[in-house]
């Protein structure tokens, strides 16, 4: 009897603590009361004006602490909330290491002092760095997820992968998941939806935990969330598991998360558990719920608290008792002391680490290591053919490039490959390459140019080299925020622990009469002062083959333009320079030489220079023609040189004449070269007002011929 007894107390015990021990169970209220004591002591921290900024995570300690027992640390890709301290812990960062970021100090592992606090980031933990943005995390979870299903079938990329710039860094295990977290504020993001859109549209080993405590700051979740529960709303989303718990108590977060994480490793698809949470504190020191919240409300949440609940629970089952509790919280107490006191002796950064890692230390491209000389064979090719045939080539030799955007791939229906040519894209840019390649390299995304973007830099954190096509330049605005925010900034932010380079192929500038405001615009200035990103735009095929094959084989993301216009120009065309052609960014193209007058340049506005330099030299004036080919970084002593040569400058280019990119060249020519030039520096540009409208299109979308000869002879005529 006695062993039949111990028997049904050892189920009863199974079934009421959720398969968890004893140690486990304490280990849990441990990483809960650390995580509160964490919080509190930033909050004095703050108050004593000896850190900047205070976020907490109080009252989601335990649904997060519960999901951290569940994903294996250095394992598992996590993509967290500010709010997920108690996860974020439980996966192995210190707490000393969290307050050496609340202080922003050198050492610091998520950002080097970089962010601010509670931007977890751990490359040990393969916890990837975040950022203030909203909602930004969750498509870039999506290509991580990706990663992962692309790595389990093509083990020669990931090798590849391992043997790149910060290859240390790159994990994959065949049972690994994607974690990623938020409040129920940032569902009401696009990009939410656009991520859930392709987890199930791909059936992604994709984990979704929403954090939800009722509030996004002071807007409540009737007004945030419509039926007041995203769950709900989630529901029809196909092969989307979907479950509800009680965030605040652990066990109950541990039995729905485990159902959660083992239907993601088994590879059905994506999941989402939707925790109901509370808000212990206002949403930031910089807050004060007292102005939204009723104390009736107040109070309730607070008879909610996981920690006093918890604490409770342990005693009443036995597990520990009230002598125990306190020790424990002593030590605790103790050890948060003793991280505040090392924090706040930590060094700080120096002013001049701001420029490190801003690029890659590893691979300049602008380095004459791609200074490579054409091996010229084969057919002309015109531009458009040219990044097809680069493409290929590269995705020959690098099995980590992968390919995609709206309508890249041949067909997404295979079978119908077998009675149709294929589209590859508008422009035919990447025809053929899904046929050689396969599905997997090359295919079709929704039409959502934040998710592109975002699900790029999740392959390119986990290793891959995507090269993503925005469609048409004028519709680059939804990616905005990924683009500036979180691409170029990736590596900076992490402080070099992570990086994102992807490239971003978009076609631009006007190309065609009545193709109206949204299939002309030139908004490369725009870019070109985005720290951390490349930005290059040939105007030949030649220069195509160059600069793409540095896009793919530098280490930074780089935005490369192709101007529509030139796409098909017999006139730029040009037999194949071989494999390894490759063009240094920031090395101009000398297109024509002259010593009367120099014309810096770059885009479709090369060939007017050439043709009204040609009309010019008829009639005896000799022009130079300058082709930038790389706008950030641009090559300022080939600008300089010129200027030096001919005292006579015209900036050409295909944007408005207010803030454009020649704009900036043209300033820096007369602040920095004005006792050069014998008359001031002129430019022509595409618009000359921001709100510029004809009905003649061509003269707005390109500066004209005459346009720029009768800038050279007004010039002359100074």
């Amino acid at each position: 009897m006695a062993v039949q007894t111990r028997v049904k107390v050892a189920k009863l015990d199974a079934v009421k603590f959720r398969g968890l021990d004893r140690d486990t169970l304490i280990r849990l209220y441990r990483t809960m009361f650390l995580s509160r004591r964490l919080d509190d002591r930033e909050i004095q921290l703050k108050r004593q004006n000896k850190i900047f900024f205070q976020i907490s995570s109080a009252g989601h300690e335990a649904v997060t602490a519960a999901m951290g027992l569940l994903l294996r640390p250095g394992v598992d890709w996590v993509y967290p909330y500010y709010r997920d301290r108690a996860l974020c812990l439980m996966l192995g960062v210190t707490p000393l290491e969290m307050l050496l970021q609340a202080v922003g100090a050198k050492d610091d592992p998520a950002s080097g002092g970089r962010q601010m606090p509670s931007h977890w980031g751990h490359a040990k933990w393969n916890i990837v760095s975040r950022s203030s943005c909203t909602g930004t995390q969750f498509v870039q979870s999506v290509g991580s997820a990706e990663a992962t299903l692309y790595y389990d079938n093509r083990p020669k990329a990931l090798a590849q992968a391992k043997k790149a710039s910060l290859g240390r860094h790159v994990h994959h295990d065949r049972d690994e998941i994607v974690y990623v977290s938020a409040g129920d504020g940032a569902t009401s993001e696009g990009e939410f939806w656009e991520s859930l859109n392709v987890a199930c549209a791909k059936k992604l080993p994709l984990l979704y935990v929403i954090e939800d405590n009722g509030y996004a700051i002071s807007v409540p979740i009737e007004v945030q969330t419509a039926g007041g529960s995203i769950s709900r709303l989630v529901r029809s989303f196909p092969g989307l598991h979907v479950a509800e718990c009680d965030g605040t108590d652990p066990l109950e977060s541990y039995a729905v998360g485990k159902e959660a994480v083992e239907y993601c490793r088994q590879r059905r698809g994506p999941a989402l558990i939707h925790a109901h949470v509370i808000r212990h504190y206002s949403h930031s020191l910089s807050d004060d719920e007292k102005l939204y919240k009723t104390a009736e409300e107040r109070e309730e949440e607070a008879h909610r608290d996981p920690l006093s609940k918890f604490s409770l629970f342990l005693v009443r089952e036995g597990l520990l008792d009230q002598k125990e509790i306190e020790a424990l919280e002593a030590q605790v107490d103790r050890e948060v002391r003793e991280a505040g006191d090392a924090a706040l002796a930590a060094e700080p950064p120096s002013i001049e680490s701001i420029r490190v890692n801003v690029y890659s230390p590893d691979i300049d491209p602008t380095s004459s290591a791609f200074d490579a000389h054409p091996q010229l064979h084969g057919a002309p090719k015109t531009m458009v053919e040219m990044v097809a045939a680069t493409l290929s080539d590269e995705m020959s030799r690098d099995e980590r490039i992968t390919v995609f955007g709206e309508d890249v791939a041949d067909a997404s229906r295979e079978e119908n490959l077998r009675h149709v040519k294929g589209k590859g894209g508008v422009f035919k840019a990447t025809s053929g390459l899904q046929r050689k390649f396969g599905a997997d390299r090359v295919f079709n995304t929704p039409l959502a140019e934040a998710s592109i973007v975002g699900r790029a830099i999740g392959m390119a954190v986990r290793g891959l080299k995507p090269v993503a096509e925005i469609q048409f330049f004028d519709y680059i605005w939804p990616a905005m925020m990924q683009i500036r925010d979180e691409l170029c900034v990736f590596r900076w932010r992490s402080n070099g622990n992570f990086k994102s380079p992807a490239v971003l192929r978009v076609a631009i500038g006007g190309y065609l009469t009545g193709g109206g405001v949204y299939h002309s615009q030139s908004g490369e200035s725009i870019f070109t002062h985005c720290p951390g990103l490349r930005v290059v735009m040939p105007s030949t095929a030649l220069d195509v083959a160059g600069l793409l094959r540095t896009a793919i084989r530098c280490d930074d993301p780089v935005m490369f333009l192709e101007h529509k216009h030139l796409y098909r120009q017999p006139y730029n065309r040009s037999e194949y320079p071989g494999s390894d052609y490759t063009i240094p960014f920031g090395k101009a193209r000398v297109v024509k030489e002259g010593n009367e007058v120099s014309i810096i340049t770059y885009g479709a506005i090369v060939h007017r220079a050439e043709v009204a330099a040609a009309q010019l030299e008829r009639e005896g004036i000799s022009v130079e023609i300058i082709d930038l080919r790389s706008l950030s970084p641009y090559d300022w002593e080939a600008i300089a040189a010129t200027v030096r040569k001919n005292h006579r400058v015209v900036v050409a280019y295909e944007d408005m004449l207010s803030f454009g990119f020649g704009a900036e060249i043209a300033a820096r020519i007369a602040q920095e070269l004005f006792d050069e030039l014998d008359a001031p520096v002129t430019r022509v540009a595409a618009i000359d007002t921001f709100c510029a409208y004809q009905p003649k299109l061509e003269d707005v979308i390109l500066p004209q011929t005459e346009h720029l000869t009768a800038a050279v002879k007004q010039l002359l005529e100074y």
